[in-house]
């Protein structure tokens, strides 16, 4: 029924900037095609350092970058021209393909103030075929994304579909991803139309099974599961999951079916073949030093 329990572990990406890393966990790099998950704040950070928490241009290949906000705004720049401000309840979807580079940078300090700022950051694997497709970039206002409810649940259908909601969000192999908010005492099961299913507790706590699950666990089941969800006390769920679609290698923000795909991603970074955004090509961050081994990788650089 339950595969894995997923405890997040602490990132501190700049000052102030504290994520929690979901995905990819060393006993289940993935999750259907997800393979990278991050839950960043709520950040609490004095203005002046603002700019210290800004991600650089960096680049990546081999996937799709899948942004969330639950608060606050971030501005997205990348190679293709795209100068996007992104807000709460928006999907924005970039897809690196062949690749691309992309900054995010909080140039808003009001969108900080109390705590504001929270978002989920996830990766979505691209299928062989599509690994070297080019470089797209798309924003989805609330609007364009159905909403459920029924008692003491709302949920929006992010990506892909699930509970009979479907999207016009371009991904390029089956899959779901839902923000969920549930009231305590209410209760819900996970969609039944995808093989790899998860939860991952973003606020409150829940019961499953009798067990008690809060803020930074997420729980994996297979597709023969058909757990209940108990709202132990009002929570944030983010519900995924999809087919699989086979092994990946990750190296810093590079995923890729092939290791020597991932090889000249980091020669043609450190060549500067991959262009830097337009508006955003004075700083950029350089390759990380390879110490070539696995347990030496650098950790991906988020957010996306």
């Amino acid at each position: 029924m339950l595969d894995i329990v997923i405890e997040a572990r602490q990132a501190a990406l700049a000052p102030g900037m504290n994520v929690r890393r979901i995905l990819p966990f060393r006993l289940r790099r993935m999750v259907g095609p997800f393979i990278f998950m991050d839950h960043a704040g709520p950040v609490h950070v004095a203005p002046e350092l603002t700019h210290s928490m800004d991600v650089l241009p960096h680049p990546h290949i081999g996937l799709s970058t899948v942004s969330y906000l639950f608060g606050g705004q971030v501005t997205h720049r990348d190679s293709l021209g795209v100068e996007q401000v992104i807000r709460p309840g928006e999907v924005n979807w970039m897809t690196a393909g062949s690749g691309i580079a992309h900054s995010e940078r909080f140039e808003d300090p009001a969108s900080l103030a109390g705590g504001n700022l929270e978002m989920i950051q996830t990766w979505v694997a691209l299928p062989e075929k599509d690994e070297e497709v080019a470089p797209a970039f798309n924003n989805y206002k609330p609007e364009q994304l159905p909403v459920y409810t029924d008692t003491g649940i709302w949920m929006r259908l992010i990506a892909g579909d699930a509970y009979g909601l479907r999207n016009d969000v371009k991904t390029h192999s089956p899959l779901f991803y839902l923000h969920v908010v549930v009231e305590k005492g209410a209760r819900l099961t996970l969609p039944k139309e995808h093989t790899e299913r998860g939860i991952y507790v973003a606020k409150g706590s829940i019961e499953v099974s009798g067990s008690i699950y809060t803020v930074g666990q997420m729980l994996v089941f297979n597709k023969n599961a058909d757990p209940v969800i108990l709202a132990k006390e009002p929570a944030t769920l983010m519900l995924l999951g999809g087919e699989p679609l086979g092994e990946r290698h990750i190296w810093w923000n590079f995923v890729s079916s092939r290791k020597d795909r991932i090889e000249q991603a980091k020669a043609d970074w450190k060549a500067g073949r991959i262009l830097l955004p337009p508006t955003d090509n004075l700083e950029y961050v350089p390759l990380p030093e390879d110490k070539s081994k696995p347990a030496s990788n650098p950790s991906p650089q988020a957010l996306s």
